[in-house]
């Protein structure tokens, strides 16, 4: 009876010890963390633009867009450009060269002739030309600028649409197939190692802020007697709605269904024009410095524009110096004549 209390007792020595032993076991691993640990293969969200694509190879096509007053209310494909130049030509008119790069735009016009000064626009972008006839400044220097160049009055990449009931030449148009299609079977390079011509941000750019600031809704830009544009900011969607003589500026898609035209970003840049021929043909003076104003989000800010040769980029600062930030979204470029009007309020 005492060896069975005995071995009772030490029996339960053993399992206290063995207890203690496992607990203190247990409690001398480390605790497992239940929190989300963060390490270098986390997804981190990265926004990217949406008007362009920041890293692709493609190569600008710029497509000369008539602007005379029966072309206008058949603009077709504007709305899908990235960037939309608007000069002066003869008459007081003025003609508008849209940039486009990896949108396929079924419905592209009405297309109408070369200018020579587009010509260097053409180059900043490194792009294939497409027009639809020529003025002699603009053949003689598509030659020798060696500018790769698709034409209406020999290459058939065009249709007309008789359709609308406006005179014969404002009824060109065409397509973005049929632009790539016809670049490659000639041969033209159809990728481009050059950066974008503006400097673009994904975030928002606020200029309201900085002390040269002022209020820009309405803004009306002069380029003769024939030419008013005219931008109206829309509040609600952040764009500038585009008129025309006050007109609304409409564009329609292949199922010629219309819109009017908005921008996200304006750049006027003002430049001397004067006549070189008989006809009224205009040349600008594009090379060098000038003044003009960049206008965003309600707002316009002075700037200058600096472009060194014809095929240098165009450089726009802000009065300091610094380079613009352009927002996220498509850009008029209004060349626009030194001795004419331009309202902002």
């Amino acid at each position: 009876m005492k060896h069975k209390k005995l071995f009772v007792f030490l029996f339960i020595i053993f399992i206290m010890l063995l207890g203690i032993s496992i607990y203190l076991y247990i409690n001398s691993k480390p605790m497992k963390n239940t929190e989300t640990k963060t390490s270098n293969k986390e997804e981190v969200e990265t926004k990217s633009l949406t008007i362009v694509d920041e890293n692709s190879r493609t190569r600008n096509y710029a497509i000369m867009i008539n602007n005379h007053a029966q072309a206008r209310i058949n603009h077709a494909g504007l709305q899908d450009a990235y960037i939309v130049y608007e000069a002066i030509v003869e008459g007081g008119l003025t003609r508008m060269m849209a940039i486009f790069k990896d949108k396929e735009i079924a419905r592209i016009g009405s297309v109408r002739s070369a200018r020579h000064y587009f010509l260097d626009y053409v180059l900043e972008n490194d792009a294939i030309y497409v027009h639809f006839g020529w003025s002699p400044q603009a053949q003689n220097d598509i030659g020798a600028l060696q500018i790769d160049n698709i034409n209406g009055l020999y290459d058939n990449i065009f249709w007309r649409d008789t359709t609308l009931g406006v005179a014969y030449e404002h009824t060109a148009f065409t397509s973005m197939e049929n632009i790539k299609k016809f670049a490659q079977n000639k041969g033209y390079r159809t990728t481009s190692n050059q950066e974008l011509l503006l400097n673009y941000n994904v975030e928002k750019v606020d200029i309201s802020k900085r002390e040269e600031a002022i209020i820009a809704n309405n803004i009306d830009i002069v380029y003769s007697s024939y030419i008013t544009t005219s931008y109206v900011y829309d509040v609600q969607n952040k764009v500038y709605l585009r008129f025309v003589n006050g007109e609304e500026h409409m564009t329609v898609d292949e199922n010629k269904i219309p819109t009017q035209i908005t921008a996200k970003n304006i750049i006027i840049a003002d430049m001397n024009n004067y006549s070189i021929d008989n006809y009224g043909r205009q040349t600008l003076e594009n090379i060098g410095t000038g003044k003009g104003y960049y206008i965003t989000n309600g707002y316009a800010l002075p700037i200058v524009w600096t472009k060194s040769a014809r095929n240098s980029q165009t450089i726009y600062t802000y009065l300091d110096g610094t380079e613009i930030e352009v927002n996220d979204g498509n850009t008029y470029i209004q060349l626009h004549p030194s001795n004419q009007i331009v309202n902002i309020s």
